[in-house]
């Protein structure tokens, strides 16, 4: 498949640019980059236990500053881990694809032979110390 047609252009949209033509590697570090925040894989966790819930019960729930809440979600809806209703005043959100969901539980199964290994590396994380 070729990556680049199915891309969108670069606008103020966009929360980040892949290069002109992402190779398939390049799309799924992305895509895994997404999960790679604690924030969103608790809003991930929360919507799915819920089924649904506002950016406001979303703030409440997590006790973050709601421009937090809303860049991350801004961030897994970009990516398609969850889709929104408005239905005024709020804004709902809800996990898009049942697939993000055992993906999160594969990352708990395998991560139940490994915790010890993954809590101490760090070579994969943003920041060293």
């Amino acid at each position: 498949m070729i990556w680049s047609a199915v891309l969108p252009r670069p606008s103020l949209d966009t929360p980040f640019l892949l290069p002109h033509a992402p190779a398939e590697p390049d799309l799924i570090a992305k895509y895994f980059t997404v999960l790679s925040d604690p924030t969103r894989v608790r809003l991930l966790e929360l919507i799915d236990e819920h089924g649904e819930l506002s950016v406001g019960e979303l703030v409440k729930r997590l006790r973050e500053p709601q421009p937090k809440i809303s860049n991350h979600l801004a961030c897994l809806r970009w990516c398609g881990f969850v889709s929104r209703e408005r239905r005024h005043p709020n804004v709902f959100y809800r996990v898009a694809d049942p697939r993000v969901m055992e993906l999160l539980a594969l990352g708990r199964a395998l991560l139940a032979d490994n915790a010890e290994h993954v809590a101490s590396c760090e070579r994969g994380t943003r920041t060293r110390r």
